[in-house]
């Protein structure tokens, strides 16, 4: 049975001060909660600290990461490799998010590289699919998360996306207070799945697809409801501790 993962897309957002309040908050929010695994993702400047408070109050949330580069190591200059990721706690790592895609240019193929990379060095892809508005209204929805994904599968194989999540998050709903109805949300979901299950359908069975396209905690309830929803990678709403721990609960209670 899939397990339900809500993740905190922190952006280039926080300073030493909101790290801290804001992880020691969403501890305090999470108490006694089971169901549902709550990853956090802060700008790489503030793994160390985050890190540190994680591991000093024993929390359970799960730290992550925005991005990782394809080299190991060298003449690299701004880049982050996966093993400095590791050494400083973080498993999941966001890849292929709709602003790399866009403002750095980041094609398909680079993307199913960092995939490949994340999974050689033992670290969780979060990987983040999704279409523009003009693809959506040209109902080309389908066929861009299935071209996205078959980066992946084309060059490492289906089974790849075993032990990695799914991010669907239509652009057209990141930051705009727009957003898909859940039944929507739910079609796509059930369309992706379909879409892995032609090549296996026991991976298809067991991939987590979050959606991601703003996700609060008044309407979160609904997409979580849905039976191909398996959380969310929330933006805007993971930075208040109680809005995004009601998020998470909202999944732990929906998946229960």
């Amino acid at each position: 049975m899939r397990h339900p993962v809500v993740m905190g897309n922190w952006k280039l957002n926080g300073s030493k001060e909101m790290v801290s309040n804001l992880l020691k908050g969403l501890d305090a929010e999470l108490k006694g909660l089971e169901g549902v695994d709550v990853a956090v993702a802060p700008p790489a400047m503030y793994l160390d600290l985050a890190e540190q408070l994680i591991n000093k109050a024993e929390s359970k949330i799960i730290l992550g990461a925005q991005n990782v580069d394809v080299n190991a190591s060298g003449a690299f200059t701004g880049d982050i490799s996966p093993e400095m990721l590791k050494d400083f706690g973080a498993s999941h790592i966001i890849i292929g998010h709709s602003e790399r895609r866009e403002y750095h240019n980041e094609s398909d193929e680079f993307v199913a590289k960092k995939f490949a990379f994340l999974k050689e060095h033992g670290l969780t892809p979060v990987l983040c699919i999704g279409e523009s508005e003009a693809q959506n209204e040209a109902g080309e929805t389908v066929a861009v998360c299935a071209r996205q994904i078959d980066a992946v599968i084309n060059t490492q194989g289906v089974e790849a996306l075993n032990g990695a999540i799914i991010a669907y998050e239509p652009i057209w709903a990141i930051g705009t207070g727009k957003a898909a109805t859940a039944e929507d949300a739910q079609r796509i979901h059930a369309a992706i799945r379909a879409h892995i299950a032609d090549k296996s359908e026991e991976v298809a069975k067991n991939v987590v697809i979050q959606y991601g396209g703003s996700v609060k905690p008044d309407n979160a309830a609904a997409y979580f409801a849905q039976p191909d929803i398996d959380g969310a990678l929330v933006g805007g709403a993971a930075l208040d501790a109680a809005s995004f721990a009601a998020i998470a609960k909202a999944a732990a209670e929906a998946k229960k």
